[in-house]
């Protein structure tokens, strides 16, 4: 299914039935990648899964920037009338569900982001020179995105009121000082440092991360 968003047409495919849950993929990924998990959450809830603008098969942009993500989200929120969904977010994915913690926490009931980071000093050092070496050959728009945003501050996330659950792997690309203070700055989070699993090693077509939602939403 689509939706026309200010020009921009956003894909999404919905499953199951119960209270609403909408999933939110990664850079240079699509809805896709949550096949496993879409298919144990429709068991229990209305699922969302969303192609951000340039991803999949949504529209094609000249110009990438997370709140324009965040927007696209809000405002299918919005016109599809999904009554506070729980957002779960991963890598970009979770820092569009920060955003829209920040500016339109009414939308949201909960938020569980994985992988995330409010600024590019977050990610890992190796993972920033792999990405400058891919960019200067290739000058993908999304890989230049993660080098140059996201610009969350501290302070905006002092502001969260959505109950949130911050997620990363032990070997992640987000430096894991980095993620706990993502969680330390939101009010009432909790944190899970996942031992043994890297970026994706939990998220990508895997059953671990059921387990892991369900526990955060009883």
């Amino acid at each position: 299914m689509r939706i026309n968003v200010k020009g921009v047409e956003i894909y999404y495919k919905v499953s199951g039935e119960g209270s609403p849950i909408i999933l939110l993929h990664g850079n240079s990924q699509d809805h896709t990648i949550f096949r496993v998990l879409r298919k144990m959450l429709s068991k229990s809830y209305t699922v969302y899964a969303i192609d951000s603008r340039d991803h999949g098969r949504s529209s094609r942009v000249d110009d990438l920037d997370y709140m324009s993500k965040m927007e696209d989200v809000a405002e299918l929120i919005r016109v599809l009338e999904v009554h506070k969904p729980i957002v779960y977010g991963f890598s970009d994915g979770g820092i569009i569900g920060l955003l829209l913690a920040i500016y339109h926490p009414e939308l949201l009931s909960k938020l569980i982001i994985s992988g995330a980071n409010i600024n590019p000093d977050g990610v890992k050092r190796y993972a920033v020179v792999f990405m400058k070496v891919l960019y200067f050959f290739t000058r993908n728009r999304k890989i230049k995105l993660m080098l140059t945003q996201p610009d969350i501050l501290e302070e905006e996330l002092y502001k969260i009121t959505t109950p949130t659950l911050v997620l990363a792997g032990h070997r992640d690309v987000i430096k894991e000082s980095h993620t706990k203070l993502i969680a330390r700055s939101i009010p009432g989070s909790e944190l899970r440092i996942l031992p043994g699993e890297s970026h994706t090693s939990y998220v990508l077509h895997n059953e671990k991360l059921y387990g892991i939602i369900k526990s955060f939403l009883g």
